[in-house]
């Protein structure tokens, strides 16, 4: 946010903050978030790369559309392990896998 509106914002009497700060996340909370966030989001960037529909990547991982769904978005109900088997079913290999873990969050605005 530039500085300019976060001021105007703050004299207004807005508070703010990060969203780690709004819902009272702890560190490890919030990087585990991130870290789903990222794994989801590489998800979907693979599938496209491949070409494949939701209901493509759900057939190759004896799954369903809606779950695939669930799984780009991020979706609590969504395990770690079940993105990561996911990414490895769509051939993603371990260093490229590792650069996804590794990634630093993006700053909090």
């Amino acid at each position: 946010m530039r500085d300019v509106k976060r001021r105007r914002l703050e004299a207004k009497g807005w508070k703010l903050g990060s969203t780690q700060e709004f819902l009272g996340l702890s560190d490890e909370e919030a990087a585990y978030i991130e870290l789903k966030l990222r794994l989801a989001a590489t998800l979907r960037q693979l599938r496209q790369r491949r070409n494949l529909t939701q209901a493509d990547l759900a057939k190759l991982l004896r799954s369903s559309q809606s779950r695939v769904a669930k799984m780009e978005a991020g979706e609590s109900s969504v395990s770690l392990d079940l993105l990561i088997r996911s990414l490895l079913a769509l051939g993603i290999s371990n260093t490229e896998l590792s650069r996804v873990i590794a990634r630093s969050p993006a700053p909090a605005a």
